[in-house]
């Protein structure tokens, strides 16, 4: 059964050309993850409050055999590395697909400020979707979640690569 990932674009609030950037820069990384490693296509990228990227990656779980791999956690492990912190404070991580639980709750850990993420998941998303961890009020963090940039784009290519693995042509 294929997973349900939502393409339609949900309003996208606050975004700028450098949003747009690095979403696509994420793109990028998916596309690798699937072209290179076979795996889901997902890719994030970590920039600092300076705008400056300090952490990339991509979905590299079923390579690794490694389930915590995912490209949000592979992206902030390189960011907290770079800035020698586990800390992300200012931090701003761009996702091809909306976290799941574990990534949610990774992010408010890492005290992230910023998620842009361009599918949702309706089966898995933790951002909004089936639920909302970052908007709930017990955490001592909150993040500001932009949703929907890129989102077609990204669904597109999440829905192709489970169609391709069902011998399914692709969408246009």
């Amino acid at each position: 059964m294929t997973p349900a990932i939502l393409t339609t674009a949900l309003p996208v609030p606050t975004t700028s050309p450098q949003d747009e950037h690095w979403m696509r820069h994420a793109l990028a990384l998916a596309e690798r993850a699937e072209r290179e490693y076979g795996e889901i296509p997902v890719g994030a990228v970590l920039v600092d409050a300076a705008g400056d990227p300090i952490g990339e990656g991509w979905n590299f779980n079923i390579a690794s055999h490694d389930p915590s791999a995912h490209a949000e956690i592979v992206a902030m492990r390189e960011g907290g590395r770079r800035l020698g912190n586990h800390r992300l404070l200012g931090c701003t991580l761009y996702v091809t697909l909306e976290p799941c639980a574990m990534c949610a709750m990774a992010i408010v850990h890492a005290r992230i400020a910023r998620l842009v993420y361009a599918a949702a998941d309706p089966k898995t998303g933790a951002c909004g979707s089936v639920f909302d961890l970052l908007a709930d009020p017990r955490h001592n963090h909150r993040v500001e979640v932009v949703s929907g940039l890129l989102a077609t784009e990204a669904g597109t290519r999440l829905s192709n690569y489970f169609r391709a693995k069902r011998g399914k042509p692709p969408l246009p």
